[in-house]
């Protein structure tokens, strides 16, 4: 691919072309334009086109841009597929797996769940992963649900999901859409809530946005998950800038054990910081939520900005440390690698 058309090309997964249909109204009150696309909270909206050539090809052309290489070496274990197959039991915790970038598996009540998973070698043939998946479909275990937190492509992959084959819990105007691919589906509203098995699931507000086409900006709904057992409560913050929302979620679900928090995709921060964290952000909106444990994501797979694949987290740890929070309540995880956590 010629390097201009490639640049398009990644800056298009960047603002990741997401897919939908349109939702009629404002249903469960979400905020709407007043052409009947969903907004963030505080009215914002995507950036403009103009931004995406300014930032994709213009200010590549003028070395503008921060130059980083497209690879780094990224740790890596290979998970314990035996363990894997048997999910905790009810009064036994959750136990977390990264399987890179915003995907994770997570199991807790007998119950084991799929969020954003990305499998692929690469998103849409144009950005290859930089460190390879955890997993294959084909060595996860029985999967109750697939949790989509919005339609970008590095967020929702439908290879992955079609070799999964399990239900898919997505944002409102998501459900057509899976239907047409097979996959039955249940939509939800921010704070709208659904049950999987004796696990439940909140669809919780993020300062972000969709596409998957020209024409469908906006058109589903954007989000992330608070995820509830027996003896953990969860939270998978989705793809999202930093906003007051986090202390909203943290007040409506108090006790969280474990915030998942995105820390990569930030450079430069004129043009991401309208739908992507910073380090420093990250460590807040931990914060904010209240929560037991972050554990950093969104990271080190996919060379979608500006900085160096592997700087996120050492931001993150340094901030971390320079604010004097216990060490125990943060852990960078390895791709593959598994943590458990527990209401105390």
């Amino acid at each position: 691919m010629h390097p201009t058309l490639r640049l398009l090309a990644v800056a298009g997964v960047v603002l990741a072309l997401g897919a939908g249909l349109a939702v009629a109204g404002a249903p469960g009150g979400q905020p709407m334009d007043k052409d009947g696309r969903f907004t963030n909270l505080d009215g914002t909206t995507p950036q403009s086109f103009g931004s995406v050539l300014r930032w994709g090809v213009w200010d590549r052309l003028t070395r503008k841009r921060r130059r980083s290489p497209d690879r780094a070496p990224v740790p890596r274990v290979q998970p314990d597929l035996g363990l894997l197959a048997r999910p905790p039991a009810k009064g036994e915790g959750a136990r977390l797996t990264w399987l890179g970038h915003a995907s994770w598996l997570v199991q807790l009540d007998g119950v084991s769940l799929l969020v954003d998973p990305v499998l692929s070698p690469s998103i849409q043939g144009v950005v290859a992963r930089n460190a390879p998946a955890a997993l294959a479909a084909a060595d996860l275990p029985p999967v109750a649900a697939q949790l989509v937190s919005h339609n970008h492509f590095d967020h929702l992959d439908l290879a992955t999901l079609r070799r999964v084959r399990a239900p898919v819990v997505a944002g409102l105007g998501l459900k057509s859409f899976f239907r047409r691919e097979g996959l039955p589906a249940t939509e939800l509203g921010w704070w709208g809530q659904t049950k999987v098995g004796p696990v439940t699931i909140t669809f919780v507000p993020a300062q972000h946005w969709s596409r998957r086409g020209v024409f469908d900006a906006n058109k589903t709904l954007w989000g992330g998950f608070v995820i509830e057992g027996s003896s953990a409560r969860l939270y998978h913050t989705g793809d999202t800038a930093y906003f007051p929302g986090f202390a909203e979620v943290g007040r409506r679900f108090p006790r969280l054990d474990a915030a998942l928090v995105p820390i990569g995709a930030y450079d430069p921060a004129w043009f991401m910081q309208r739908q992507h964290m910073s380090p420093e952000q990250a460590v807040q909106a931990a914060l904010d939520c209240g929560a037991k444990a972050a554990l950093p994501m969104h990271w080190g797979a996919f060379k979608l900005s500006d900085e160096p694949l592997d700087e996120p987290p050492r931001r993150f740890t340094a901030e971390w440390r320079r604010r004097g929070l216990a060490a125990e309540r943060m852990r960078v995880l390895a791709i593959g690698e598994s943590v458990m956590v527990r209401s105390r």
